[in-house]
């Protein structure tokens, strides 16, 4: 269900491996993700990626009447990716929805193929977003467009995220790892104390 992959030169490469539940996301597979986020404390880079066509659905639907739309796992995810000495890259190899935005808010950029989609259809399914998730879109696109994904229930293409701020590059899906190594490469080749300072001072 979950892929880590770590290499030499200090990427970890994390992978949603459930290509055939649109790597639908249970508490099991959101506990793991969470303990790999945990050991990855000294990976200079950390690429968050999917298999399949899909980034993810969110949550898994048999999981959702158990609690697991609400369940503080979501927010521990998102806050242990924040939290990362290292340079983190969202890798979006498809559509992004619900309660996954999460992951993705919180790396520090946030690349995609052209087919993805983005959309966070919690009111409509009489649920709040993660504490963490309004306040990271929000600083990102604004409260307005905040509001239209979250408030609306809109969908929007990858060139309207782009637009938006949502993401920071769409890329080919061929070429979408490699892009994603790319932008990490200066990171990964450098001194690890200066990256982190740099990452501090951007934020």
């Amino acid at each position: 269900m979950i892929r880590v992959e770590t290499q030499s030169d200090g990427l970890w490469i994390v992978r949603l491996d459930r290509a055939d539940k649109a790597n639908a996301l249970t508490s099991d597979m959101l506990t793991d993700l969470i303990a790999a986020v945990e050991r990855a404390q000294d990976a200079r880079a950390v690429i968050f990626t999917g298999s399949g066509r899909v980034f993810s659905a969110g949550a898994d639907l048999k999981e959702v009447s158990k609690g697991l739309a609400t369940s503080p796992l979501w927010e521990q995810l998102s806050s242990a990716i924040a939290a990362l000495p290292g340079l983190t890259i969202a890798a979006l190899n498809g559509t992004l929805a619900g309660g996954a935005n999460g992951m993705a808010l919180a790396c520090d950029i946030r690349i995609a193929v052209p087919e993805a989609k983005f959309f966070y259809p919690v009111m409509s399914l009489g649920y709040l977003p993660q504490p963490s998730d309004p306040v990271r879109m929000r600083a990102l696109i604004g409260p307005a467009r905040t509001k239209l994904l979250l408030m609306g229930g809109q969908k929007i293409c990858a060139e309207e995220a782009l637009s938006f701020g949502l993401i920071d590059r769409i890329v080919p899906a061929e070429g979408l790892l490699e892009a994603a190594r790319q932008i990490a490469q200066d990171t990964l080749a450098a001194d690890p104390l200066i990256a982190k300072k740099i990452k501090a001072m951007c934020e």
